[in-house]
């Protein structure tokens, strides 16, 4: 997919506008970078990346 690093900036940003105004704590981080890590070693990986895809393609074409 290559929306990729540009994907993890706009989310690393939104992660940090929530960090810095809407108290989100740094074990918060914690949690779901570990959900995210162990749900990408799941089989559930392959779907979310392509429904992720579909939805980035679909709004990039509008």
């Amino acid at each position: 997919m290559t929306v990729s690093v540009p994907l993890v900036v706009i989310l690393g940003a939104v992660v940090l506008i929530a960090w810095r105004y809407m108290g989100l704590r740094a074990w918060h981080i914690l949690v779901c970078l570990l959900f995210g890590f162990f749900l990408a070693a799941t089989s559930a990986a392959p779907e979310i990346r392509h429904l992720v895809a579909t939805v980035v393609g679909y709004l990039s074409s509008r």
